[in-house]
């Protein structure tokens, strides 16, 4: 068993807790980006494709421009992570959601197909890279930030505030496509309201890049600059020469975090409707339920990291994990018009998604952490994130039960993961 971490201080500073409110601003934004694209899929399909294109068509097309943003997580996590552990945290932390607001502006203004032509889901595939890329340096330098502003002792619960954000980005995602809907009349919304969240996302981007001029760079990495510490050689090949188990086991994890965000709360409204035939209305309810328990099991179970040891956290958390997905896919259907409170039971089940930072962050040495947390988290997102769905389309018409059997599966895998990662103070 891991040593008990260092006693934790009494609170977060004023000033730890402006830079957590900060860092979180931009990480918010990259799941806002999500939720709002996937609940608009259709509406953006009917302005960027030919209307002679079938429905189904014009929709698989505008998820595969969704997807190609996602392909380019990697490669744009990865260069931004080099200069950060390079150049310094700060300046890549301050352009990743530059980088991250111009295209989803961008995305709310772009004229469509019929004023466009050809060029129109062209320009919103580039859109759509550029985005992907820029999200791909911005939660995995935000958990490098936090951590190192935190004071010893501190650092789970800073990191999982910041995690908290991330989530915390669906639920307001969320939030503004119900009210968009409740405002607006539905010929309203198809014709030109869809952009109004996209315009939203885009001021709250500049908003956050404004802000985070006022950042400091993090003590960690100047201590590293003036001990002339930073890595001498690239530090994508340093870590695939010294760190291989750190970065298989944070792939891992990063795939548990994946599957619990993506079933339990994502694909669980329509994975409700199809399977059980509940509304769309007490789904969109129960999604948000789930999308709240969610923020607040990862906020405590991170902040337990600096009382408690991981590895108990992570077997304890794994279980819960796995409980979790039985209940909502196994046991909510037998309770008709209690999705909601199934749905929160679910996402207070979700603690693991806050340990696995922790776990990537613990994997690494200062000098190329921002690169491993990036290549590791990246590439598996980008993997996992993307054939999730398919797995579970293929899986479920042979048992609805299909998508608890795969978070559980993904939790024991994560926790085993968890249990072997490499750990440093």
């Amino acid at each position: 068993m891991l040593s008990r971490p260092e006693a934790a201080s009494a609170s977060l500073s004023l000033s730890q807790l402006r830079i957590l409110a900060l860092a979180s601003l931009g990480g918010a934004l990259e799941f806002y980006d999500f939720v709002i694209f996937a609940f608009l899929a259709k509406l953006i399909a009917a302005h960027f494709f030919p209307a002679s294109q079938a429905e189904w068509l014009r929709q698989a097309e505008a998820f595969g421009l969704f997807g190609a943003g996602y392909l380019a997580r990697p490669l744009g996590g990865l260069v931004m992570a080099h200069f950060g552990d390079v150049s310094g945290r700060k300046k890549v932390f301050t352009l990743s959601v530059l980088l991250m607001a111009v295209p989803t502006l961008l995305m709310g203004l772009l004229p469509g197909y019929e004023t466009l032509g050809v060029a129109a889901p062209l320009l919103l595939l580039a859109l759509r890279v550029m985005q992907g890329a820029a999200i791909g340096g911005e939660a995995p330098g935000g958990w490098v930030f936090v951590s190192e502003h935190a004071s010893a002792g501190r650092t789970g619960l800073a990191t999982g505030l910041l995690t908290g954000g991330l989530t915390g980005g669906i639920l307001l995602g969320s939030i503004i496509i119900l009210s968009l809907h409740a405002i607006l009349a539905p010929d309203v919304v198809s014709s030109w309201g869809w952009r109004i969240p996209f315009v939203i996302g885009g001021v709250f981007g500049f908003g956050a890049m404004f802000l985070r001029r006022w950042l400091e760079e993090t003590p960690v990495f100047r201590e590293m600059h003036d001990r002339a510490e930073t890595a001498g050689t690239l530090p994508a090949k340093i870590l695939l020469r010294d760190h291989r188990r750190g970065i298989l086991c944070s792939m891992m994890t990063t795939w548990t975090l994946t599957a619990a965000i993506v079933v339990l709360v994502l694909m669980m409204p329509p994975l409700m409707q199809t399977l059980h035939h509940v509304s769309p209305s007490e789904t969109m309810i129960a999604s948000l339920a789930a999308t709240l328990c969610l923020t607040i099991s990862v906020v405590v179970m991170s902040s337990l990291t600096d009382i408690f040891p991981l590895r108990f956290l992570g077997v304890i958390s794994g279980l819960a994990l796995a409980v979790g997905a039985f209940g909502l896919y196994g046991v909510s259907p037998n309770f008709p018009h209690m999705l909601s409170l199934w749905a929160a039971f679910s996402g207070l089940c979700c603690g693991f998604v806050g340990l696995v930072p922790i776990g990537m962050l613990r994997a690494f040495p200062a000098m190329v952490r921002f690169s491993g947390l990036s290549l590791s988290y990246n590439i598996s997102y980008a993997v996992f994130g993307g054939l999730t769905p398919a797995i579970i389309s293929a899986l479920t018409p042979h048992t609805p039960l299909a998508p608890a059997i795969y978070v559980a599966f993904t939790a024991l895998i994560g926790t085993i993961a968890l249990w072997c990662s490499p750990e440093r103070a």
